[in-house]
């Protein structure tokens, strides 16, 4: 396999593993805080709502701007590492 060939397997398995990363964090904010664990966080409350309701209406979605933007910053320093960045 040629160096080349290495530089970019490297390249999409680094991408691959940020994107996994990312989507395991909005899994874990959507469907576990959400839904699987929404009674036991129901005992505290966020901005006078329970917090398993907080999260299932509005948490999740703030989880979900926080790793695009995240996606995106991470994404712009691998392209800096592996050289593919725009100019």
């Amino acid at each position: 396999m040629s160096e080349q060939q290495n530089r970019r397997d490297a390249y999409w398995k680094a991408n691959l593993k940020i994107m996994a990363w990312c989507l395991v964090a909005w899994f874990v904010a959507s469907f576990g805080l959400g839904i699987l664990l929404v009674d036991v966080l129901d005992k505290f409350h966020l901005f006078g709502y329970p917090l398993g309701f907080w999260f299932a209406q509005q948490g999740s979605v703030y989880v979900f701007l926080i790793v695009i933007f995240f996606y995106a910053w991470r994404m712009n320093r691998l392209d800096h590492e592996h050289d593919v960045h725009e100019e």
